[in-house]
């Protein structure tokens, strides 16, 4: 290995592969990823059949979803020392073990409660493997094959919320909702094999496991507890908000309170402790703190346009949810096709300058987006979704390798455990971001167009006229046909206020997106992408 090698932080030492070619092993964790990352899209689909098949209401069959998250947000900043203190390959497989189970579980639950139950389990079993599959891939990879490494990754990460509506739908339509649980569970067992068999524990792994075990293991529990306290309960916090009207909720006041002192107390405490549980640290070094920030934000952008486009089209077009997910679908394939591409040039172009375009990608994309009609027909939308999902593939791959520049090779669990906390907690906000934006502004717009229907409007008189005597014409008393021109009207200003509504988020997201794109630039350094190193410059 050479000096080189070690300046970029990485030796041939830690890879999982062994002997076997190390493309194997990036397929392999990238299995499990997708079965994860699937389930979730899945899941959000099949709500309402849910609470119909367990007599719960819409409202208690959402905890579904949000408890799966609150048990993701719990384990994942921990992950990364759980896997240095029980082993990488044995927490991984761990994990794939657990999130298998309790997919068997959650198709077999009888009530909503037991199905909660095992939503948790599930959500722990899926929250501990981003972190074990990235510093694998971290690892594995030299900084200059990196990029592709990630690449494979990024297939699965991104394609599956893509497909998953559309999958989910037709499951859910053709047989029941459990077999979106029951599918995970061979896809699972696969996983588990190829694990035990291709990915390997490096020698030097171990060795510093036993360093650890030797010195005595100090368990940081307060650290635990408090970073458990200020995820759980904010996820908590963006996830019920907007159902339990904000802070005019008792509940969502405590939650907020709990996690803003936890987290108060939390930042000095790990910065005291020989072993921390999270290596804050490491957000205070310029490359890992701005690759956080980025993926904190590009998160929120892509999760949050991700949960509305199908919103949009089953709430404001009246699609289907399988119908919805096909015009997602060619995002996901454009991806997929992008991806290869991206990684092939993050070993040639400084990663600075594809987050850039990356950016720029998604600013003209949602600026785009800005253009919907209420006539807006099904290649519209498969259109904008695919422009969405373009410049996607350009920022994960090399934000992913400004974060590991120079990161010393034993911090690679911690810095990959944070990185995963960016982009989820960086969904979370941005969904409940979006929900807030939409709820606001569809207020804001019907309240403008509403004040337009006076007597004293002409324009308002004469198309209530024309509709009257549209309604009058199909069999209608004069009466009758004058109340269901009114209805017709109201109907048609939420609507427009709905879509104007959805304009102002895109708008949004392609504002931030251009604010990003300076500080990228000035904030982020350069790396030398060649000669198997990646040393800032």
């Amino acid at each position: 290995m050479s000096e080189q090698a070690r300046a970029g932080g990485w030796s041939a030492s830690r890879s999982a592969a062994g002997d076997r070619n190390p493309w194997l092993v990036a397929v392999v964790v990238s299995l499990a990823t997708f079965m994860v990352v699937l389930d979730t899209a899945i899941a959000n689909v099949s709500l309402r059949y849910i609470a119909g098949s367990l007599s719960a209401s819409i409202d208690e069959s959402t905890w579904v979803i949000s408890t799966y998250l609150i048990a993701n947000a719990v384990i994942l900043p921990a992950s990364g020392w759980l896997s240095n203190v029980i082993g990488r390959k044995r927490f991984y497989m761990l994990c794939v073990a657990v999130f298998t189970v309790s997919s068997l579980l959650c198709g077999l639950a009888p009530s909503l409660s037991l199905l909660i139950f095992f939503r948790i389990l599930q959500g722990l079993g899926g929250g501990g493997m981003p972190t074990s599959e990235q510093a694998i891939l971290a690892d594995t990879f030299p900084p200059e094959k990196r990029g592709q490494a990630f690449a494979l990754y990024g297939i699965a990460v991104i394609v599956a919320p893509t497909v998953g509506p559309t999958l989910g739908g037709w499951i859910t339509d053709n047989f029941s909702w459990h077999w979106i649980f029951f599918i995970n569970v061979p896809i699972g067992i696969i996983s588990l094999a190829l694990v035990h068999w291709l990915v390997d524990e490096p020698e030097v792994l171990q060795r510093e496991r036993r360093e650890r075990f030797a010195g005595g293991l100090k368990v940081d529990w307060v650290g635990f507890a408090l970073i458990a306290a200020t995820l759980g309960c904010l996820e908590v916090v963006l996830d019920r908000g907007q159902i339990d009207d904000w802070f005019r909720s008792t509940t969502i006041v405590i939650f907020a309170v709990i996690a803003a002192i936890t987290f108060l107390l939390f930042i000095p405490w790990e910065f005291n402790q020989e072993e921390p549980v999270i290596e804050v640290r490491l957000l205070f070094r310029r490359q890992f703190g701005m690759s956080f920030a980025v993926m904190l934000t590009i998160g929120a952008i892509l999760f949050g346009s991700t949960q509305i486009m199908p919103q949009l089209l089953q709430t404001g077009f009246l699609y289907t949810a399988e119908l919805s997910g096909l015009a997602m679908m060619p995002g996901g394939l454009a991806m997929l096709l992008v991806m290869p591409i991206a990684g092939q040039v993050s070993g040639r172009i400084q990663p600075k300058y594809l987050i850039v375009l990356g950016l720029v990608g998604i600013m003209l994309s949602m600026w785009y987006s800005t253009s919907l009609t209420p006539n807006a027909t099904f290649g519209y939308f498969a259109l904008i979704r695919t422009y969405q999902t373009l410049g996607l593939p350009f920022l994960f791959i090399p934000i992913n390798t400004v974060a590991y520049d120079g990161l010393p090779p034993d911090k690679t669990n911690q810095g990959s455990a944070l990185m995963n906390v960016a982009r989820n907690l960086g969904g979370s906000v941005g969904i409940s971001l979006a929900n807030v934006e939409l709820t606001q502004r569809t207020q804001f717009h019907q309240s403008r167009l509403a004040e337009n229907t006076i007597p004293s409007s002409q324009v308002f008189q004469s198309t209530l006229h024309q509709m009257t005597q549209y309604f009058m014409h199909h069999g209608d008393s004069a009466a009758n046909a004058h109340d269901a021109a009114i209805a017709y009207l109201g109907q048609l200003i939420g609507r427009q206020a709905s879509l104007l509504a959805y304009i102002d988020v895109f708008h949004l997201c392609a504002v931030v997106a251009a604010v990003l794109i300076p500080i990228v630039l000035i904030m982020v350094r350069r790396v030398q992408i060649r000669g198997g190193t990646a040393t800032a410059h």
